[in-house]
């Protein structure tokens, strides 16, 4: 019988997947209880909690196997990321100048149309 210690390493078992989910939204609740108890403290204090309890919070969801696949989604984004070939800044101001043009062009043919059709009904109305 051969057991498969690669799989319980690499992704956590569903009783820590649902032990971290739930101590995460305990942990959400209760900084919500707080937030509303010290209402009177200073309001830059409780954003410094509250970052600190965030900070807390997203490593324990990112210990859930939904967590994890967040994580490998966004190093496998970060890797398509840099495969991308970004215009110079050359090539971006004449796309961007030439989009403008044509922005332009489409507004005086609309015009254009918009004016030969009001003078129609002009002429119907009369």
């Amino acid at each position: 019988m051969e057991l498969n210690t690669e799989n319980t390493k690499t992704s956590p078992s569903k009783t820590n997947n649902t032990l971290f989910w739930i101590l995460a939204s305990v942990l959400l609740v209760l900084g919500i209880v707080l937030n509303l108890v010290f209402s009177n403290l200073a309001f830059a204090i409780r954003i410094a909690g509250w970052l600190v309890l965030s900070c807390i919070i997203v490593l324990l969801i990112f210990q859930t196997e939904q967590g994890q696949k967040v994580w490998d989604f966004a190093k496998s984004a970060r890797i398509e990321l840099r495969k991308v070939v970004w215009p110079t800044r050359q090539e971006a101001t004449q796309i961007t100048l030439l989009i403008a043009a044509l922005v332009v062009v489409v507004a005086l043919i609309l015009w254009g149309v918009d004016s030969i059709l009001m003078w129609a009904l002009s002429l119907l109305n009369r």
